[in-house]
Formats: C-alpha cells, structure tokens, sequence
C-alpha cells in the first residue's frame, strides 16, 4: 500500500470512534479516542475534543506494521497497527531531566498556545513525553526542579503534577497525542478516566525498551504511534461485547496487509491444514517465539470461523494452544 492509501486509510480510522490511538514508548504513553457523537474539532489527520486529542504528521519512510498479541483472557487476542519508523528517523530528545521548553505554539487549541511546555525528561527513545501548564503555582514548583528527575523519591514537582493535572503531551516523529483529562489516581478513583488518558509506570520505563515484547516489530524499525481498531469482543474500554465478525474481517485485512510476512504465510498455512481437515500432529512447532504466537492467534481466530470443523479446531488447539505466554505490556492496549 502506498503513502497516499495510507494516508486515506488513517483519516477514515480518525473518524471512527471505535479506533482508538497513542504516542509513547514500553511504560510512557498517551491514548485517544472519541465516543460517537462528541463534538470534535477536524483537520487534516488530526481530531480534537474537549477530552484530549491527536495528530498525526506522516513521512514517506513510514512503515506500518500489525501486530497481534495473546490475551491473557482464554480464546481472546490483541490487535493493533503499529506506526514505525527506522530506528535513526524515531529519535527524540531523550532528556533525563525535567526541562522547560517554553510556550507550546504547535498545542492543538488555540487556547493551549501560550501554557508552557515542560518535558518530563523520563528518557525515552522515540518520546519526549511532556506536560504543559499555564498555573503560576505549578510553573513555580517545576521551575524550581528543573534539571532533576521527576523519578528521584520525594521530588516535589511530581506530587505537584499529581495534584494539579496538567495536561499531558505525547510527541513523536510521527505527530502529537494530548490529554486535557485528569491523571489517574485519587481524584478519579484510583482509575484511568475514560477516553483520553496517560499511564506513566516507572518499573517498565526501567526496561528501557521501546516497545513490548509481545509486539512483532521487525529488527530496525521503532513504533512511534499505535492505531486500534474495533476489536472483535470487547469495546476500546475493555468490556465485553458480542462477537462482531465485521471486526474481525476488517482486522484480518490489515493483517493481511501490515502484518510481519512470515507471520502472515504461517497462518495462511494453518487455515489451509484447517480447511484440508489436516490432522494436528502434522504439525512441527515453529521454535520462534513470534511464530508460536501467531499460530496460537490463529487457532483463537479459527475458533470464530463457523465454516470449520469445530472438532477439528478443538484438536488443533489443544495440541497447539497451550501455556500461558507472559503479558509485559500492562495495563491492557486498547482494542483488545
């Protein structure tokens, strides 16, 4: 597909408010959607709420990648369409301490245009995840730790941001996620808002990884934003819906599209055996990591397929789809 197609099919996944979208890194992310009918603010890849908002800016070296991720959840999987760059055209300021950055004249209102930026200075590779803020008594505080990690125990800028929610900014070379909502936590419950929300966790930032293992992004590529699409059994938040086929459908193009070539090949091979009614002791486990996934994806997907032998899909399964793979990228991304 080229950048144009690209292009086209991003816009149409910003108008859906059942793809859901972030910029960030392994432990530092910033997450959009919008709910059916909320006033939003349109331009060119880009959509604004009241909530938070997101923008895309797109390079030709852009390269798409899809992803499928097991579900800790029995028979369920995770999907997302992952928006990479090569590693050298990812790179951010990785500042590891805080730094103010002055007025943020790119902010998407408006009204945002004179708050100042300050860069959290958590480090990261493809990030510089910031906050912004125009209360005189939050700047004095963030002013005043300038220099120092928001990181080191009883530093008093970050029980300042804690308390007064500023809001948060997620750049990349791929664009800009805002949140104008509250931070997770106390005042909301001890919970992420809904909608537009940020998760900052300390002990995965200590990976130093720009990207969750469980993701199959080739060697020299970094993902810089994330595109979720309608999942096919549970809604952007989480809850369980009804199986919806056309979601699945519509992922299974993107993965036929984006998704990793041998990743794609081994699953084609499987609905072939599926479809032949080919015994699963034929079956030689592919030794990568990767490859088991997928196939185990795919017997979940199979499941769903109501032109199958279910007793033949069963067998399959339970030769092939067993154990529990580890689930590093906590809290779940939305579209599972």
């Amino acid at each position: 597909m080229n950048l144009t197609a690209t292009l086209s099919l991003l816009d149409r996944h910003l108008a859906d408010p059942a793809t859901g979208w972030s910029m960030g890194s392994f432990g530092a992310i910033a997450e959009f959607r919008h709910d059916p009918g909320e006033r939003a603010q349109t331009g060119p890849l880009m959509r604004v709420t009241a909530r938070g908002g997101v923008q895309l800016s797109l390079p030709p070296e852009l390269q798409p990648v899809a992803c499928e991720t097991l579900s800790p959840r029995a028979g369920l999987w995770g999907q997302a369409l992952m928006l990479c760059l090569p590693t050298d055209l990812s790179a951010m300021s990785r500042r590891a301490g805080l730094t103010e950055l002055g007025p943020d004249r790119a902010a998407l209102r408006p009204q945002d245009r004179d708050a100042v930026l300050f860069d959290m200075g958590l480090a990261q590779p493809q990030v510089d995840f910031c906050i912004r803020t125009a209360d005189p008594a939050l700047l004095t505080t963030l002013r005043a730790a300038a220099g120092h990690s928001l990181m080191t125990p009883g530093n008093p800028a970050m029980a300042a941001i804690l308390a007064a929610h500023p809001h948060r900014i997620a750049l990349t070379r791929l664009g800009r996620v805002e949140v104008f909502q509250k931070i997770g936590g106390p005042d909301t419950g001890g919970v992420s808002p809904a909608g537009p929300h940020t998760h900052v966790l300390p002990q995965l930032l200590r990976a130093g990884r720009t990207h969750s293992a469980n993701q199959a992004i080739p060697a020299g590529l970094v993902p810089c934003a994330g595109l979720y699409p309608a999942g096919p059994f549970t809604t952007g938040e989480g809850r369980e819906k009804p199986y919806d086929p056309e979601a699945a459908r519509a992922w299974a193009w993107l993965y036929e599209r984006f998704g990793p070539a041998d990743l794609v090949l081994l699953k084609a091979e499987l609905m072939q055996h599926l479809r032949a009614g080919v015994s699963p002791d034929v079956l030689i486990l592919p030794d990568g990591r990767e490859q088991r996934r997928a196939l185990r994806v795919g017997l979940r997907q199979a499941a769903r397929d109501a032109e199958l032998d279910e007793a033949l899909v069963r067998a399959w399964a339970l030769a092939h789809d067993g154990g529990v793979e580890a689930i590093e990228d906590t809290p779940e991304r939305l579209g599972h």
